[in-house]
């Protein structure tokens, strides 16, 4: 297991809100890793960092996020966020949602805090989302910001 995760998730059927899973891919291939077929397999295993893509954050992800280092949560914005493009901290703390499946980073992160004693220095990357309909791939705004996440990404993780 590598010191590094980079975390994506939403839902590559909702347009933009799988825009997590295009940056994880153009990451991966950017640094020159294997990549899976389909956001529904497992990333290879390689000697970088460890990637992963999921629909949703779940409590049950505490442990695993606890034995990292370093994580990067990957997610989409609906416009509430200033920038297109952002990179910030995170920092654990609860946060309560009005939805009963909506587990947010700083929470997860507190989990890990509280069951396992620590948590991993954390980032969250989000990118604008302009279309959440029920179709497959990106609008065209939020793929051209691919590009720009995956620059920050790399300055995150000391690749520049």
């Amino acid at each position: 297991m590598n010191q590094t995760l980079v975390l994506g998730y939403g839902n590559p059927d909702r347009q933009d809100d799988g825009v997590a899973w295009h940056v994880l891919l153009a990451l991966a291939l950017q640094l020159n890793l294997p990549v899976p077929d389909s956001y529904e397999e497992e990333f290879p295993p390689n000697e970088k960092l460890d990637f992963a893509f999921i629909l949703q954050l779940t409590p049950e992800m505490a442990e695993q996020i606890s034995a990292y280092e370093r994580v990067c949560f990957v997610d989409a914005h609906t416009g509430s966020i200033a920038a297109q493009v952002q990179l910030v901290p995170v920092i654990g703390q609860f946060q309560n949602s009005p939805f009963t499946h909506h587990l947010t980073a700083q929470t997860l992160l507190s989990m890990c805090q509280s069951l396992y004693g620590k948590a991993p220095q954390a980032a969250l990357l989000s990118l604008r989302g302009y279309q959440f309909e029920f179709e497959c791939g990106l609008s065209p705004e939020t793929a051209a910001l691919v590009p720009e996440a995956i620059e920050m990404i790399l300055g995150w993780l000391g690749e520049k």
